[in-house]
């Protein structure tokens, strides 16, 4: 097929996986130009792709309640997925991530014979390990982004290729911190997510602001939430400095970050920054979560390092006193800043770099 007719669709539902998306359409085009790409995703695939389909990661759909919830919106976006599979047939299918929505988009591809290359497997090894055996099923090759996947996917019999992890790509390289101290405040990049956990971050605050009255607190918002979204949790917290900082140029100088686990929590073990991870569900929610969950952490720092280097605040743990009191050491003693950063630092050397461009690579090796 000439190369220039050649037409890759991309499957982003959340906004780490649509910013990882964009960076692969980058990469896919310094390799080949005439590539046509076509997504489902958010802000940064819309504003990379030649045609943008449906905005999904706006539909959200995470846990086990909210997608039943969310059904019209995630079947819109799974028929415009069938129609272009019929109407306008691509090349090569690449999922990233989202479990839940894009099995259903892998197996329409296979059905299609489409090949089915996804990127950044969904966490099989934190929980339900069996759907290893639905991928396995129902994809061409799965390209992983932490080291310890690909064993698994072997196992399993699954093509696979760690290509390392786009954020190291991203990111700037480490700093040293600012000269005052700087708190940063991560609730999430879901709205949802965001307003369960940000009045406990902003009274967290509240807290290490009368024990250390020069710190300076900033609260990191992403791309895909509005500054209007945070104006009525600040009323009462104006000292608030309320950022996008879409460079990292504050959030790398941090003395410490407070925030949910997930691509935050990685985003400051890249950076060499110590944090406190914190997390909270419902009652119902997190008691399902305790029984399909097989690992004893949740923040891929502890999880790379096989042991707890930061804390983690889950649930009932979650309060503004403990957390507060988590932070005061950090806060106050250098030494055990710089120590955790040098661990920090030393498991970013574990994941290897080339992440969005050995990925384009591996996909476009397997269009034929």
């Amino acid at each position: 097929m000439p190369k220039e007719n050649r037409h890759l669709l991309i499957v982003a539902g959340d906004a780490s996986a649509d910013r990882h998306g964009a960076a692969l359409v980058k990469a896919l085009r310094e390799r080949e130009p005439h590539l046509r790409i076509s997504a489902l995703g958010g802000v940064h695939l819309r504003g990379s792709a030649d045609h943008f389909i449906y905005p999904l990661v706006g539909v959200g759909g995470f846990g086990f309640w909210e997608p039943l919830m969310k059904i019209p919106q995630l079947w819109s976006a799974y028929s415009a997925v069938k129609a272009l599979l019929t109407q306008d047939r691509p090349d090569i299918v690449v999922p990233i991530d989202y479990y839940g929505f894009n099995i259903h988009v892998a197996r329409q591809a296979h059905k299609a014979g489409i090949p089915v290359a996804y990127y950044v497997s969904p966490q099989v090894w934190a929980s339900r390990p069996g759907r290893i055996r639905k991928l396995a099923a129902a994809i061409s090759k799965m390209l992983v982004i932490f080291p310890f996947e690909e064993a698994l996917y072997k196992k399993a019999g699954v093509p696979v290729t760690f290509v390392g992890h786009p954020l190291i790509e991203r990111l700037p390289v480490p700093d040293e911190e600012s000269t005052d101290p700087t708190i940063g405040l991560l609730p999430g990049s879901r709205r949802g997510t965001t307003a369960r956990h940000l009045p406990i971050l902003i009274q967290t605050a509240a807290l290490l602001r009368a024990q250390f009255p020069n710190a300076r607190c900033v609260l990191f918002r992403p791309d895909e939430i509005e500054e209007e979204f945070y104006k009525p949790f600040l009323t009462q917290a104006p000292w608030i400095q309320l950022t996008a900082d879409p460079t990292y140029d504050i959030r790398k100088k941090l003395w410490l970050a407070i925030g949910v686990s997930g691509t935050a929590s990685l985003e400051n073990m890249l950076l060499g920054i110590p944090m406190i991870i914190m997390y909270k569900l419902s009652a119902l929610t997190f008691w399902i979560a305790k029984t399909l969950v097989r690992i004893p952490y949740i923040g891929i720092p502890n999880i790379l390092a096989g042991k707890p280097v930061v804390p983690e605040l889950i649930q009932t743990e979650a309060t503004p006193d403990r957390i507060a009191e988590k932070a005061g050491p950090w806060l106050r003693d250098p030494s055990k800043r710089k120590e955790t950063r040098s661990i920090l630092l030393a498991l970013r050397s574990t994941l290897q770099e080339g992440g969005s461009s050995l990925a384009a690579q591996e996909i476009l090796a397997l269009i034929k």
